[in-house]
């Protein structure tokens, strides 16, 4: 109580700051322990395995035609991507994107990517594009209208709003990974029992 009093937060202010702190900073466990995937808005992973790239992607191939999958998963080449169901689909509902490797001494590299669908993803990355974009027109604006001595109030109140425009959307990626994060997970686990398959 007596720091709501010293910073004049009232109560649900506190809370909603306390709740979006928990969210963006205590992410769930990180993917495969890999504590740089609290941070990306696209966790990642490598595994390696002593199987051959085509023992390995067969594990996949007799998923799909398994018809009591629950994830759905296509299968192009060496890529695999598999889908959350469409009655548990959201906007931010992740995809697990595989892709089979053969490594070196006859062993397999999975890599993965858990993320946005590729449509949710381009947009986002879409509007991260245009804000650099109008950030950097605005500064240059700015910086020319200072220097010729002209008004240049608008494209300062522009570089400063950017940024802060940057934050937003990044941190609002955070609490979009947030809440697929279950699904993240649900995906992953499958994948893991699919390869854990002899």
């Amino acid at each position: 109580m007596l720091i709501v009093q010293c910073y004049g937060f009232r109560v649900s202010s506190l809370k909603k700051i306390v709740y979006l702190n928990f969210l963006l900073l205590n992410m769930n466990k990180p993917i495969h322990n890999n504590k740089i995937n609290r941070v990306l808005l696209k966790p990642r992973f490598q595994l390696e395995f002593d199987e051959s790239q085509e023992e390995v992607l067969e594990k996949f191939k007799e998923n799909v035609k398994d018809k009591d999958c629950k994830f759905c998963s296509r299968i192009s080449g060496n890529h695999v991507f598999l889908d959350v169901p469409k009655e548990e689909e959201h906007f931010w509902s992740p995809q697990l994107q595989v892709e089979v490797i053969k490594g070196e001494n006859d062993k397999t590299i999975v890599k993965g990517i858990l993320g946005p669908k590729p449509q949710v993803w381009t947009f986002f990355m879409f509007l991260h594009f245009a804000t650099a974009v109008a950030f950097i027109v605005f500064l240059v604006m700015f910086y020319v209208n200072w220097s010729l001595e002209k008004d240049y109030q608008f494209s300062k109140y522009m570089v400063i709003g950017l940024p802060i425009l940057w934050v937003i959307l990044y941190f609002s990626g955070q609490l979009g990974k947030k809440k697929g994060y279950k699904q993240m997970v649900a995906l992953d686990n499958f994948m893991m029992k699919t390869l854990a398959k002899k």
